[in-house]
């Protein structure tokens, strides 16, 4: 694989996972946690819980994958 389309990739894969942490932060904001009507038929509904777990854990994943690839990148000693 040329060198371009590494670098391309890596870009992108930090790209959606930034984009994946960012909507982890703002979901338990956007929820109208009042009205059950509002997420019944979202992704991981009808329960409040699958909801954010349906939209928060891949930009937990996201976040451990980001750290780790960076911390051993940079060589960060674990303390």
């Amino acid at each position: 694989m040329n060198e371009f389309a590494k670098k391309a990739g890596l870009f992108l894969g930090y790209l959606l996972g930034v984009f994946l942490i960012v909507r982890a932060i703002a979901e338990p904001f956007l929820v109208d946690y009042a009205h059950p009507e509002s997420y019944k038929h979202d992704w991981g509904g009808p329960t409040v819980v699958g909801v954010l777990l349906v939209h928060m854990l891949p930009g937990l994943v996201a976040l451990i994958v980001i750290w780790g690839r960076l911390k051993r990148r940079h060589k960060i000693p674990n303390n």
